[in-house]
């Protein structure tokens, strides 16, 4: 939570004030400069006092990226297939390539000769 003694010495309302730029687009790191604030503090009274990302927003940016970070999963694994894929059809047409260019006798003889 914030801090009381910060509260004592500036007050609920230049708190509300400086919450109420924050959410009005101005850039905490150079708003806490020029207040002469923490900006963790900053942050922290825009919590207490309401302000931010509203609850349903919470939980659909968590579905969100709950979504994503099974999307990554996936992906990964279909570049492991395609990797593996890859190789294994490298191997198959090295070992055609092999045959195809030896130009000599074939591995088996004819029966009875």
């Amino acid at each position: 939570m914030a801090n009381w003694k910060s509260t004592r010495k500036r007050g609920v309302e230049f708190w509300r004030r400086a919450v109420e730029r924050l959410q009005a687009g101005e850039n905490a790191r150079d708003l806490a400069a020029e207040l002469g604030i923490n900006q963790r503090g900053l942050y922290r009274w825009r919590a207490r006092l309401g302000g931010g990302v509203a609850a349903p927003e919470r939980e659909r940016e968590a579905a969100l990226r709950q979504e994503v970070g099974r999307l990554k999963q996936v992906l990964a694994e279909k570049v492991l297939e395609v990797d593996f894929l890859r190789g294994a059809l490298h191997k198959v047409e090295a070992r055609r390539q092999g045959k195809a260019s030896s130009g000599g006798k074939a591995s088996t003889s004819r029966s009875g000769k």
